[in-house]
């Protein structure tokens, strides 16, 4: 049989290009070379597709060398390749593509509505799964509708802070007050986010914010907030794992804490009490489901370590997928191999795309109408 040509999909135009690039090393090495043919396909920072052996050493060196690897993908249905601009040079074809992209312009449903126009099956939600997942003020308003417990919020345009910027900060301080995190609304990986301890820290938090989006959602900070994780794999019936615990290296989770110093430990499984272990699973299903999500997530919360109040602080719709993130660690941890999760994640994707593939997309009224209109 014909490996079946999987594309895994990087980089792209984001603060957190470099997050995708390692995700993506570990997804390409765990995918079974005598299962699939593997397709790299970088995007660099400027938005360029490059593809093929070789994409992803150029997107770590830079990615302006290699145009020779130079690809896109046309919205017309049917096609499943990737196309090169320059005649005489073959296109790519592929069967779907697995997007490791973190962060604006990638995991907020747009490469998801540009697979879906060329009718590409691919890892993960969809378009509004993606877009909901991505914007933080969209979907607390969600949770919150859905009766999902979130922590008081407040979101700020950056028009509004144009206009009359201590009228926001003072709107800030009644509804929200101190300690709150100040976050761009569209970003993950904590870049942008700034924890504000007093008046003195809102406005410096509020401008950085606005560096990185035009939206940013400022959140009451949790008092003695624990930070649990749960990881949800699957489509129609999502598997919950068992919920995780980060301990973080710095006064919160940020960048560098995550990335950077190495020093953030994992406990695998959360040291929670069976009644709070099985909260956090349902939880993560309802907010997985509430949010249209699919193939996976990860739901991270904030746990009020004397209160046992349990907060949703967001859903990443594409985690963190080096071999050693929260994602995966947690469901080897419930006996789902590295590789094999990935095994499952393309299935969920081909079977996803072959239940839409017998929609119907065509509607025959009982006149012409249209014709009669316009003839």
């Amino acid at each position: 049989m014909d490996k079946l040509r999987v594309g895994v999909l990087f980089g792209g135009r984001s603060g957190e290009h470099e997050v995708s690039l390692v995700s993506a090393a570990s997804v390409i090495d765990a995918l079974d070379a005598e299962k699939y043919e593997i397709i790299p396909i970088g995007i660099t920072r400027d938005g360029r597709w490059l593809a093929g052996t070789g994409a992803h050493e150029a997107l770590m060196e830079g990615g302006d060398a290699r145009l020779d690897l130079e690809r896109y993908i046309l919205p017309e249905s049917g096609r499943g390749e990737l196309t090169a601009p320059r005649p005489f040079v073959k296109p790519l074809p592929v069967d779907v593509i697995f997007p490791v992209l973190h962060g604006p312009f990638g995991e907020d449903g747009t490469i998801q509505g540009l697979l879906e126009l060329a009718s590409i099956p691919y890892v993960g939600a969809g378009v509004l799964g993606s877009a909901v997942g991505m914007d933080k003020d969209v979907q607390k308003r969600l949770l919150r509708e859905a009766g999902i417990p979130v922590a008081p919020f407040l979101a700020v345009r950056a028009s509004a802070v144009r206009k009359d910027r201590s009228s926001v900060l003072a709107s800030i301080e009644k509804n929200i007050g101190y300690p709150c995190f100040v976050k761009p609304a569209n970003l993950g990986s904590s870049v942008g986010i700034s924890k504000a301890r007093t008046s003195d820290d809102l406005e410096p938090a509020l401008m950085h914010a606005l560096e990185f989006d035009v939206k940013v959602v400022i959140e009451q900070a949790v008092s003695n907030a624990r930070e649990i994780e749960c990881a949800v794999l699957g489509s129609e019936n999502p598997l919950p794992s068992i919920p995780g615990e980060v301990i973080a290296s710095n006064e919160f989770y940020d960048y560098d804490a995550k990335y950077v110093d190495g020093k953030s430990e994992l406990r695998i499984p959360a040291p929670l009490d069976d009644d709070t272990t099985q909260h956090v699973r349902g939880l993560a299903v309802d907010v997985f489901t509430c949010l249209e999500c699919d193939g996976m997530a990860r739901v991270d919360f904030l746990l009020d370590a004397e209160s046992g109040e349990l907060f949703v602080n967001e859903i990443n719709t594409i985690p963190g997928f080096t071999s050693i993130s929260m994602y995966p660690k947690l469901f080897d941890a419930v006996g789902i191999p590295y590789p094999e999760l990935i095994d499952r994640l393309i299935e969920l994707a081909l079977a996803r795309a072959e239940r839409r593939h017998h929609l119907r997309t065509d509607y025959q009224p009982p006149r012409q109408w249209h014709k009669d209109r316009h003839g």
